[in-house]
């Protein structure tokens, strides 16, 4: 079944408001077993809301809308709608006093404009809001459905899971179950794992199932589909592939799950191995300790980290050598080694990593261009080395990178894979 998404709102188009809707909806409906072919965005204005719906509902089984379902003059959709089938309005009674009842209990004037949220076109399934004022509406017209929902986020995930749901499975009927699975990988750029790691997959593609590779700063998200009459079909009929790219990728891989992060990972191996680490960063400026700190329960095996942003706070805080610094600069191999040593010692953690750099846009030199960064990893009775590698001129692109790359040496040390991500090299002291 084709479905089709439309999001209306100007400021949607000029970039006042990010359009999380659309992205939630494709999952949802998705998951729900329709084709989702078309997204698009369009302004608030009448014509074209109708021409699009129009346009819309000719190619797909059922459309989406959200957007324009407010009390002020700018929010049109519901009269578009009413004036695209040619009908007039009815007062939903339900909605009235619903609207009524929360201005009440707000202590809040009931003004004219919040009558017309409770008018619906005469030819629409109300759908009844409880998360908020603005029902959303459901439409049969010419063997395709439309629904009509707001564009507050909670409001339109209220609607579509509780209200809207329920009354697609009961008017299209059992749909394929479609099946998503997850597999993170870091430390491999999308090209080399898909043509010289895992080659050609072709063969595995039948009942449903494809493979999508996602980049995500530093590492790949594969994602495998597969559809099925149950979500354990479905779940099955994914097997085959998902040990082939396991026996192929199995170095590259850190986790599964579409929320799963290499933090995570390294975390999960930290606390299995009883090990606690720290951090210390200048060019980073505390990202990689945000990261790490982003996991709840991270306390379980992270101690804590020093920002050495001056030269002066990495010789008198973490002991880098003052000759170091003037020979060899801050940015340099027997900095990131000192700097990851010297967090360890201090505060008390079998691991210390760290991270000095040029993030750019400006500062680099012939020998040190912008992107130039150097990691250190330091583990007591155990290796202690230094990692260089170039990134680009883009200051954040190249801050989150050291953190990806950071985190996937770390977590191969852990795992005792000897090679590095991206084939760098160890330096050791």
């Amino acid at each position: 079944m084709k479905a089709h998404i439309i999001s209306i709102g100007n400021e949607l188009l000029i970039g006042d408001t990010i359009n999380t809707n659309a992205a939630w909806l494709g999952e949802f409906l998705t998951g729900m077993g329709f084709d989702v072919k078309l997204v698009q965005t369009i302004s608030d204005e009448a014509d074209l809301i109708k021409e699009s719906i129009t346009q819309s509902m000719e190619k797909a089984d059922l459309v989406i809308s959200t957007g324009g379902l407010g009390p002020t003059h700018d929010d049109i959709t519901k009269k578009a709608v009413a004036e695209l089938f040619d009908v007039g309005f009815l007062r939903d009674e339900q909605t009235l006093e619903y609207i009524r009842s929360i201005f009440k209990k707000r202590n809040i004037p009931f003004s004219k404009s919040n009558y017309a949220q409770a008018e619906v076109p005469k030819n629409a399934e109300v759908l009844f809001n409880k998360a908020g004022t603005a029902p959303g509406m459901l439409f049969k017209e010419n063997g395709s459905v439309l629904v009509v929902l707001p564009g507050v986020p909670h409001e339109m995930k209220y609607l579509m899971k509780k209200r809207a749901a329920p009354k697609l499975r009961e008017i299209f009927g059992d749909l394929q179950f479609v099946y998503f699975h997850y597999i993170k990988t870091a430390g491999i750029g999308e090209s080399t794992l898909s043509d010289e790691v895992l080659g050609d997959l072709s063969e595995y593609f039948t009942n449903g199932v494809s493979l999508a590779f996602l980049p995500s700063g530093g590492g790949v998200n594969l994602r495998l589909t597969a559809t099925g009459k149950t979500k354990e079909e479905a779940k099955g009929n994914l097997n085959d592939l998902s040990e082939l790219i396991y026996t192929k990728a199995k170095k590259y891989i850190y986790g599964e799950g579409k929320d799963y992060s290499i933090s995570e990972a390294v975390g999960d191996l930290l606390y299995e191995q009883g090990k606690y680490i720290s951090v210390a960063e200048s060019c980073t400026g505390g990202l990689v300790a945000n990261t790490f700190t982003d996991v709840p329960g991270s306390s379980r095996y992270f101690q804590g980290g020093i920002i050495a942003y001056d030269n002066a706070v990495k010789h008198q805080q973490l002991g880098v050598a003052e000759d170091d610094l003037l020979q060899f600069g801050a940015v340099s191999k027997p900095v990131a080694l000192q700097m990851a040593k010297g967090v360890a010692e201090r505060l008390g953690t079998s691991i210390g990593i760290s991270t000095t750099g040029i993030a750019g846009p400006d500062g680099g030199t012939d020998e040190k261009p912008v992107g130039t960064v150097w990691m250190g990893f330091y583990q007591q009775d155990g290796a202690h080395f230094a990692v260089k590698t170039v990134f680009t001129k883009d200051r954040l692109m190249n801050k989150q990178r050291t953190m990806m790359v950071l985190m996937e040496i770390t977590r191969r040390v852990l795992k005792g894979i000897p090679e590095m991500p991206y084939d760098l090299e160890k330096q050791y002291p």
